[in-house]
């Protein structure tokens, strides 16, 4: 109540939003501008907090959902005057490392990993298989390009020209967001948009962080030992766990752990 009285000094307040999870499109259990956009948006204007501190653990993602997300932690940073600090756990690669690009400051522990600034496709192939087992595969399409990398047909040459332009496309946008967000950071002579990790003592050297510390000691050395911290988190409805999204979640759960694992963890 105080808060809101005049002439009363109320204690600093710190809004807390876990982004935690691979990044994915809406309704798969992942990480998404759709899940995450009402947590940011009560964050940063709910209390008018002092500052936005984003505790991130995410190995990447879907590139459009790491820009959305982004792109409204700016807007919303830059419509309520506050300031975002990152704080990094295990992992902020690839999209996840978008995510942390998006805050004015990036802080993480010693072992956390962070970088895959790239862009990976991944399929496979499987008309070998078909073909030994008697299957024929068929296919009709209006459009010569409508079935472009069918993993069930021999890989096309053009198809693939195709794909690598479309994440040559992507990537630009990446190193684009990273240059202009870590803009003065960023050594001249060392190319950092290799798709290559490090960790957290390293990607200081490199200025892709700003340093080493844990959201509490580090807000309380910027606000004070009586900082006081709100926290938002995506928090999924027991009735989800039931029925056919079991399935769902369960499947979701295998991509997200072969996410993580590509670093180690």
């Amino acid at each position: 109540m105080k808060r809101w009285l005049p002439f009363i000094k109320t204690d600093p307040r710190v809004a807390v939003v876990r982004l935690s999870g691979a990044i994915g499109m809406p309704g798969r259990g992942s990480l998404s501008d759709a899940t995450v956009g009402p947590l940011l948006e009560k964050a940063f204007r709910k209390g008018k907090p002092d500052a936005v501190a984003l505790e991130i653990n995410s190995p990447g993602g879907s590139p459009v959902q790491s820009s959305l997300i982004g792109s409204r932690i700016r807007r919303l940073a830059e419509e309520t005057e506050t300031k975002v600090y990152a704080f990094v756990e295990d992992v902020a690669a690839s999209g996840g490392y978008w995510l942390a690009a998006a805050a004015d400051e990036i802080w993480a522990d010693d072992s956390s990993v962070l970088g895959s600034i790239g862009v990976i496709s991944a399929s496979f192939g499987a008309h070998e298989f078909l073909a030994r087992q008697g299957i024929e595969r068929r296919v009709y399409t209006a459009g010569k390009s409508k079935s472009m990398l069918d993993p069930f047909r021999p890989e096309n040459p053009e198809d693939v020209e195709r794909l690598k332009a479309i994440l040559e496309d992507i990537h630009t946008n990446f190193k684009d967001h990273v240059s202009t967000r870590r803009a003065g950071k960023l050594p001249e002579d060392q190319d950092l948009f290799t798709g290559e990790i490090w960790l957290a003592k390293r990607a200081k050297d490199l200025g892709l962080i700003d340093g080493i510390g844990h959201l509490k000691p580090k807000m309380q050395e910027v606000f004070g030992k009586k900082v006081t911290f709100r926290r938002y988190e995506v928090k999924k409805p027991l009735f989800q766990r039931f029925g056919a999204r079991v399935i769902e979640d369960a499947f979701t759960g295998i991509e997200e752990r072969a996410e993580f694992a590509r670093f180690g963890l």
